[in-house]
């Protein structure tokens, strides 16, 4: 059984001999006075297999979103392995469940991906873990949506105050969008969905960019940014699978810079065989098949 669970939602499937099962939804992480209510998450997915008639499954690949910033990840291997069952236990961040999934199987690899967030993540599943990136928008997440819309407001505002590198464009977007600027520092420093408000500006900066010269350069920036954390992350690994995701890769000028900057580094983008929910299952198939996982205290505990 694989697991994918991030800040939109649970995911649960199941994989037999015959073929997989449907995939089960459910809330996803919910963050409280102690951190992420691990215990919560775990009986979401426990009633979701209940609900479908599934029983204890021989291997739980539960790969989750934030993992890597809880302080005691053992604590949360032990409650899954409790409340959701299973003869073996994994559980992994999502951004080794992102890789496995994107290059399909424990392959040599690296991944980033572009959505409200960016973050980069690069394996042999041996001596090499590394993570590039994914410090938010305020401290990072270049080349995310957050960022790009961040950036897109704050090349208004320069319009606004007759300074070099404002766009016209991008101001009146802002307005429509956003009300009067007086309230935009409130709304996207205190907001608690600050991240998401920005990220949902990024289309205007994408859009704009075929014919505001501001716009195109804040989209060629994120696409090098995010070709410079993917061969950040690809460090040390030899000849590694590359892949991106997310939904900022569909903006042409975003996807010809990322491409450009792997170009001059003599790499090129593969296609992604798959997601993180895949990675789950893949790992679980592995565990299954070698009777082990590749370990890492940060990324990946097994019983």
């Amino acid at each position: 059984m694989g697991v994918d669970v991030g800040g939109s939602g649970l995911r649960v499937q199941s994989r037999y001999a015959a073929g997989p099962g449907p995939v089960l939804t459910g809330p996803g992480v919910r963050v409280g006075p102690d951190g992420i209510d691990i215990g919560a998450l775990a009986r979401d997915a426990r009633e979701l297999l209940d609900g479908a008639g599934v029983g204890e499954p021989d291997v739980v690949v539960w790969g989750m979103r934030g993992l890597l910033f809880l302080a005691d990840r053992e604590e949360v291997l032990r409650e899954v392995h409790s409340v959701v069952g299973g003869q073996r236990t994994v559980v992994a961040s999502d951004a080794v469940t992102n890789l496995v999934g994107a290059v399909g199987g424990l392959r040599q690899g690296a991944v980033v991906a572009a959505g409200t967030g960016a973050v980069a993540f690069g394996s042999d599943f041996g001596e090499h873990w590394n993570r590039v990136d994914g410090w938010g928008h305020v401290l990072g997440d270049w080349g995310s949506a957050a960022r790009l819309g961040l950036e897109g407001l704050g090349a208004a505002l320069r319009w606004r105050d007759g300074l070099p590198g404002g766009s016209a464009a991008l101001l009146a977007d802002g307005e429509e969008r956003f009300g009067p600027v007086d309230g935009w520092p409130r709304l996207v420093m205190t907001s608690p969905d600050a991240p998401h408000l920005l990220a949902a500006f990024a289309p205007s900066v994408t859009e704009a960019a075929a014919h505001d010269s501001v716009a195109g350069r804040l989209c060629a920036s994120a696409g090098a940014a995010l070709g410079d954390a993917l061969l950040a992350a690809a460090s040390g690994l030899a000849e590694p699978i590359l892949v991106a995701s997310g939904g900022l890769l569909a903006s042409r000028p975003v996807r010809a810079a990322l491409d450009a900057r792997l170009g001059d580094a003599g790499r090129a983008l593969s296609l992604a065989q798959g997601g993180a929910l895949d990675g789950s299952l893949l790992l679980a198939q592995h565990l299954l098949e070698a009777g082990a996982v590749p370990e890492h205290p940060a990324y990946l505990l097994s019983t």
